[in-house]
């Protein structure tokens, strides 16, 4: 097995977005609506105008892995002063290529993305699965998180 990483491009977003929603199914989402339609103005705009980027791990033509940034500003604060903020998200390993490095080569090469992008900050709301990936690279928990649904 010789895994390659790459950038996805429209090419692969049928199958990233088919992922995404099987992601979403494993931790635990309950289906109230048809995501696609959302997820493909989503991917297709933010791909566009360069404010999302997704590495993908591949096994020849078979993606194994995939990870997501989006870039958003708010108003500039004391610990992020130019307000560029890094959202992760799209996180996944298939299950037989897991404990491979693989979601860290990920994490990596979108966390880079963030720092190319100008980005003080990178935030997640991490899976239980995911906690350990995340603190071995250096996140902090931030207990204050909290979300308001409209």
């Amino acid at each position: 097995m010789s895994i390659k990483y790459q950038r996805l491009t429209e090419k692969e977003l049928d199958t990233f977005i088919e992922i995404r929603i099987n992601q979403l199914r494993e931790e635990g989402a309950t289906e109230e609506i048809d995501l696609r339609p959302s997820l493909e103005d989503y991917y297709h705009r933010h791909m566009a105008d360069g404010t999302f980027v997704s590495w993908l791990a591949m096994d020849g033509d078979v993606i194994v892995g995939t990870s997501g940034m989006s870039f958003v500003e708010k108003p500039p604060y004391f610990g992020c002063p130019n307000g560029k903020i890094g959202l992760l998200s799209s996180m996944f390993t298939s299950n037989a290529y897991r404990r491979q490095g693989i979601a860290k080569e990920l994490l990596a090469r979108v966390v880079q993305e963030a720092k190319d992008y100008g980005c003080g900050v990178v935030q997640i709301t991490a899976s239980d699965m995911g906690v350990l990936l995340y603190t071995d690279f250096g996140f902090q928990k931030n207990g204050n998180f909290m979300q308001y649904n409209l």
